[in-house]
């Protein structure tokens, strides 16, 4: 610093953006909320309660016909108290503006569910402390796996029938499977008459792969308790990562007692195509571990032709249960696909806005 001095213009900061008013969160508030938000806004405030934090660009993606239209509903929820908004630090560029669950927001909710807020498990300080969470980027990073396959889902070729029928978060993940395993996220793909369920390990580049071929243990106890033979799938970010991590992997899964409870395939996000309209997971990309090395990419869809034993997927148990690690009660996941009503109101205006 001595040698080599900051300049003072460096030193600006950005000019403070003016303050956005908000309305107070009462119970008159409350009471126009009832008829100002929209199916698909609560459904909003339902996959944030589930999958913790949606940056804009991804709500947008799984919601909204246009990005003008998120970011003017986005904004009015953020005023109603429906949603809480943060933007992380990055060194270049603009982060997006990452969204949760705000008060409101959480009132509605449990009101629906008929709960009150401690019952729904809800508590404003724990839904911002993803702001500052250690795992802030691979929770982002595994929500947009799965925003990028809805967002297929909503734009399908002519006479082509697909849907994203199961999204589950990792939280939800572990408190139904957490004795055994802890994957990143469960999802069903419907595809025409094919279907596959699957369990995902979403890999940064940063865990050893010894740790992530350790985790193939718990997946074949898993398939032996449950009589449940689910694929895993596990994403790398490169295509050089990809091949180490089937080397490893493929030790590893010859060693279990029964390879067959556990089938696995793997990706690169490299091999996405950047010129398509939706590049997505679905793609062609994947490269099931078979014992033979004749086996192509194939499509997430026709995962299931490889794997000829593979019977057909069976949902787990999606009633309300408790985990290890909360007393709240676990309510059925929202549905990946948006409702189908999206008509939007105008935001409330009656309550009194709060100073800020």
């Amino acid at each position: 610093m001595i040698t080599n001095p900051t300049r003072q213009r460096s030193l600006r900061g950005h000019k403070p953006t003016r303050p956005t008013p908000r309305l107070a969160n009462t119970a008159e508030h409350q009471a126009v909320l009832a008829w100002r938000l929209t199916p698909r806004d609560k459904w909003i405030a339902r996959m944030l309660w589930e999958h913790r934090v949606l940056t804009a660009h991804q709500i947008t993606a799984l919601a909204f016909p246009s990005v003008r239209s998120g970011r003017m509903r986005l904004r009015e929820l953020y005023q109603a108290g429906v949603l809480d908004r943060f933007q992380p630090f990055v060194t270049v560029g603009t982060a997006p503006m990452h969204y949760v669950l705000a008060p409101a927001g959480a009132a509605v909710l449990a009101a629906e569910d008929g709960l009150d807020i401690k019952e729904l498990g809800y508590r404003h300080d724990r839904a911002f402390g993803v702001a500052h969470s250690l795992r802030l980027a691979h929770t982002v990073g595994v929500n947009e796996w799965f925003t990028a396959l809805v967002a297929r889902a909503r734009h399908p070729r002519p006479d082509e029938q697909i849907e994203l029928t199961a999204w589950w978060s990792e939280t939800r993940c572990a408190r139904h499977f957490g004795d055994l395993i802890k994957p990143d996220g469960y999802g069903r793909w419907h595809q025409h008459d094919s279907q596959i369920e699957w369990f995902l390990e979403y890999d940064f580049g940063t865990e050893p792969l010894g740790k992530l071929a350790g985790k193939l243990t718990g997946y074949a106890h898993l398939a032996q308790a449950t009589g449940i033979t689910t694929p895993l799938l596990v994403w790398l970010p490169t295509s050089r990562r990809e091949a180490a991590a089937r080397r490893v992997l493929a030790q590893a899964w010859r060693d279990l007692d029964d390879r067959h409870t556990v089938p696995i395939a793997t990706a690169a996000a490299e091999l996405l195509n950047p010129e398509a309209a939706h590049p997505s997971p679905a793609d062609e990309v994947w490269l099931p571990l078979t014992a033979g090395s004749s086996t192509s990419r194939c499509a997430l869809a026709t995962l299931p032709e490889v794997w000829p034993h593979l019977p057909a997927p069976v949902t787990p148990g999606d009633n309300g249960a408790t985990g290890a690690d909360s007393p709240h009660p676990l309510a059925r996941p929202p549905s990946p696909m948006p409702p189908t009503t999206l008509a939007t109101r105008p935001p409330p205006t009656t309550s009194r806005p709060e100073r800020r």
